[in-house]
């Protein structure tokens, strides 16, 4: 089945944008362009996800996010602002949105986040993740790989939930900035990539199939040895 994307976007050029990148990945993309209309198609239900700008004319993003909610709608919603500030990221989220992005973004952080919400967990508060040979117990933060037990760090165990959380799905490294260290912008270091690798290193033995995978000039992914 065809996965449709409702793109709610004012400005023309950045909606066009917008479209050609998801429908690029195969999805089916509507736009609409007004608050009216965005909230109109929202409504109906028959999305996967949808991107909805903050700033909107006649109806507001974040009025449209909240609409839908009261509604008992559960599309997963990416919120594209222009506003960068926590407070503003804050109040979107609060409103039901389920990711932020701001303005400007790259197209691939765009489309990473919205197959990031697709490919989502069904129940979030799962204790126990399974992915492959991997285990982790988020209540007695136990990491396993078949029988072998991990010495991970705090920081690393934060990392490998991520991952699992997100397995099969590519996850920048400002994904991980933003989720993991609760950085709101990038401090332009290789911060993520020397966790990633020490990481790696105590998940992926020798001889081992490895599980995490470098997707070059994007990010990581985790994947279950086929």
């Amino acid at each position: 089945m065809t996965t449709r994307v409702l793109v709610i976007e004012d400005d023309p050029e950045t909606a066009g944008e917008i479209v050609a990148e998801l429908s690029s990945h195969g999805f089916q993309v509507d736009w609409a362009a007004t608050g009216n209309d965005g909230l109109a198609r929202a409504v109906s239900g028959d999305y996967q996800v949808m991107t909805i700008d903050r700033l909107l004319p006649e109806v507001d993003g974040l009025s449209i996010v909240e609409n839908i909610r009261s509604n008992g709608i559960k599309t997963p919603v990416l919120v594209l602002s222009a506003l960068a500030e926590v407070d503003d990221r804050v109040r979107g989220l609060k409103a039901g949105g389920d990711d932020y992005l701001t303005k400007p973004f790259a197209l691939v952080e765009l489309s990473a986040r919205v197959d990031a919400l697709l490919r989502r967990p069904a129940d979030p508060r799962l204790t126990v993740l399974r992915v492959g040979p991997l285990t982790l117990d988020l209540i007695d933060r136990k990491a396993v790989r078949g029988a072998r037990r991990l010495d991970i760090l705090p920081r690393e165990f934060q990392l490998l939930e991520y991952l699992m959380r997100h397995s099969g799905e590519v996850v920048t490294r400002t994904m991980l900035f933003e989720e993991v260290w609760h950085y709101r912008f990038d401090p332009r270091t290789n911060l993520v990539d020397v966790h990633i690798g020490r990481l790696r290193r105590k998940v992926d033995s020798q001889g081992e199939s490895p599980v995490i995978h470098s997707v070059r000039g994007t990010g990581f992914i985790l994947r279950a040895p086929t």
